[in-house]
């Protein structure tokens, strides 16, 4: 029996063959900090390594602030002033502080097909869009990581899902990944590869990838995958990257658990409150009434979908009781929505444009939500008092979606206005 992708990529890093279930100490070629998990990440490296001691390899660290960046309170200055110095001291040169979200940074600047990337939040699994598995790790394990540029790990078994049919209008990979977390739960896929297949994937642009495999974890999962194509390909050229190694790929005869999703006639997909996997579609909750609509977020901040919200609020604009943010997801994409006039639309849709960053996402910056009010959201997470006050309430749709939200101020179908 045949090798899956996990399998090769654990068997490259660990120096040996290796199945699902084997316990290796690997090899990690990129290991990512921000300006949030970086503090205990270096203490706890500090501890296992002493004070003075250098990390394994300065070059395959990379630490961004995207959290709370602009410094939003002194203790958050402070926090960067730290980091600043430590970056300094170790001679980190892949540390932006200009703004953009860590997760975009790693698949615009870093990561490659067939790497072993860790990284200190738990959606580093999005950079399996290109190939990699990429994992969240705790702080203690990256202190480690830092130390030694090795971690233990047990080799996951994958999933497979087989996404066939065809998408309707203005449904999107998020509405994909959604009706998958609602299908298997928020433990479905506990320490599993989410490797993401069939017809519909491989037509699916990187966008797209990138949102999927971002939201792996929601429903438990380790890593989430899309095998190296033509797409992967065509995405690092359109960075400037040009990928000539070897695209690892699943054997042929390789067994899976495989999961199957016809997509034909499903409608755009939404996570209601409290819960990622409390799923239902768009018509089950129509006319849901809205204060604040989110677009944004390492999950859906890409030009694309900024270009699909700005297609939707062309010549229009948002209700008077809604408050609308809207959030690239790093300096690229927002300068690529500059130039086309997707922000200028947004602003004179009555939206409000901020730098590239985390923004709302997890509560801990700005665009926060008083007691009682409702966000209608791009990004990944609904938990209680993930963007505001616990006595909120998020539902997670896609950009279409969220655009056509802002319009009427309730929850509203896109395909019905366009």
């Amino acid at each position: 029996m045949g090798q899956t992708l996990v399998e090769k990529i654990f068997s490259r890093a660990s120096g040996k063959d290796v199945k699902a279930g084997d316990f290796v100490f690997a090899e990690i070629d990129l290991a990512m900090i921000h300006d949030i998990t970086a503090p205990l990440a270096i203490k706890a490296f500090r501890e296992i390594a002493g004070d003075g001691a250098r990390v394994w390899d300065s070059k395959k660290v990379i630490m961004a602030f995207d959290h709370q960046v602009p410094a939003d309170s002194i203790q958050a200055a402070e926090n960067h002033k730290m980091l600043r110095k430590f970056a300094e001291e170790q001679d980190i040169l892949n540390y932006d502080v200009k703004g953009g979200i860590a997760h975009q940074l790693m698949v615009e600047n870093h990561v490659e097909p067939g790497m072993l990337v860790v990284g200190a939040d738990s959606h580093t699994c999005m950079y399996g869009a290109l190939g990699a598995f990429a994992t969240g790790i705790g702080s203690t394990d990256m202190g480690c990581v830092l130390a030694l540029g090795k971690l233990w790990f047990k080799v996951p078994e994958s999933i497979r899902f087989n996404i066939h049919g065809r998408l309707e209008k203005y449904v999107y990979g998020k509405d994909i990944v959604l009706k998958l977390i609602g299908m298997v739960g928020a433990d479905g896929a506990n320490y599993k590869a989410c490797i993401y297949s069939g017809e519909v994937v491989e037509k699916l642009e990187m966008a797209d990838r990138l949102t999927m495999c971002n939201m792996a974890i929601e429903m438990g999962g380790k890593a989430g995958i899309v095998e190296p194509d033509k797409v992967t390909l065509d995405y690092l050229k359109s960075l400037g990257r040009e990928f000539e190694g070897e695209l690892l790929r699943s054997d042929e005869d390789t067994e899976f658990q495989n999961v199957e999703l016809d997509v034909t006639g499903m409608e755009p997909q939404v996570a209601m409150p409290h819960r990622v996997d409390n799923v239902v579609g768009i018509s089950e909750i129509e006319g849901t009434k809205v204060d604040q609509v989110f677009i944004g977020s390492c999950t859906n901040g890409r030009y694309e979908d900024l270009e699909i919200a700005a297609e939707i609020l062309k010549d229009e604009t948002i209700a008077s009781s809604v408050r609308l943010i809207v959030i690239p997801a790093s300096r690229r994409e927002y300068q690529r929505a500059l130039k086309d006039g997707l922000i200028e639309v947004f602003v004179e849709a009555g939206g409000l444009v901020e730098a590239p960053c985390c923004g709302p996402c997890m509560g801990g910056s700005f665009g926060l939500i008083a007691s009682g009010e409702v966000s209608v959201s791009t990004s990944n997470r609904n938990f209680i008092g993930r963007q505001g006050s616990p006595e909120g309430k998020i539902y997670l749709v896609n950009p279409a979606v969220a655009a056509a939200t802002a319009i009427y101020g309730e929850i509203t179908d896109p395909r019905k206005i366009k």
